[in-house]
């Protein structure tokens, strides 16, 4: 077949391209239902895995859709929209699912919890510039899908510790401290990539390895998060927002 043939502007083979990194995005969407099926069932290590696994499709796919320039190439489908829709699913809608269903705080206290996550959720997506100029998240990214792996597979903390920090992380969407992106800050990009990396490699082994605790890999992930920290407190206080 002979690729060079035009289709309006574009060959078959880079609008087959640019519509294969669409697919590739919306599979983040069957990762998240997979995730839920596998809450549904109390299977705590595959839904975190598939949770994990959408994680990776949503950080690597941006990087694919500026190299087969999905934009230019599909100028009618807003592939960001679908991404949005598929992040608030699988950052906030199925975490917050798992986080009700996981028992990590007192009765009383799970749906309290759950409104507060979904809410600065639905927040934070609505505010305008939640990405600098600069290819920084300003205030805590939706994450709830890490915040909660770090409650159940990282640390056993009280109900009461629990809620504290359902709140804290809610109230942080809203400080406007910076954070890496990793795969689109130009400071330390490298940097931030490695590290990125290590924390999947760790928390992806401390999720097969449960129950079983490894203080390795346990260390490995506290630090790539003591890493983002410290980066996004840098940044906050060395740039402008």
């Amino acid at each position: 077949m002979n690729t060079s043939v035009k289709t309006n502007e574009f060959t078959f083979l880079e609008k087959g391209l640019a519509w294969s990194v669409q697919a590739f995005t919306a599979s983040g969407a069957i990762a998240g239902f997979l995730a839920i099926v596998a809450i549904s069932a109390h299977e705590w290590q595959k839904a975190m895995l598939w949770l994990l696994i959408a994680l990776i499709i949503d950080g690597i796919d941006g990087t694919f859709a500026r190299l087969f320039r999905v934009k230019k190439v599909l100028p009618n489908f807003d592939g960001k929209a679908m991404d949005y829709v598929i992040d608030f699913a699988n950052y906030a809608i199925i975490p917050t699912y798992f986080f009700y269903e996981m028992g990590a705080v007192d009765e009383s206290w799970r749906m309290p919890c759950v409104v507060v996550m979904l809410i600065v959720s639905a927040f934070y997506y609505g505010t305008p510039g939640m990405v600098s100029d600069d290819f920084h998240f300003v205030g805590f990214p939706v994450l709830w899908n890490i915040v909660v792996h770090y409650m159940f597979f990282v640390f056993t903390f009280s109900s009461f510790i629990n809620v504290g920090l359902i709140f804290f992380f809610a109230i942080l969407h809203f400080v406007p401290i910076k954070y890496p992106y990793p795969s689109r800050t130009s400071k330390m990009m490298w940097m931030n990539i490695t590290n990125t990396v290590l924390c999947i490699v760790s928390n992806g082994a401390i999720i097969w390895l449960y129950p079983e605790v490894n203080i390795w890999w346990t260390a490995l992930s506290v630090g790539t998060i003591v890493y983002f920290i410290a980066v996004g407190l840098h940044s906050t206080f060395t740039s402008k927002i």
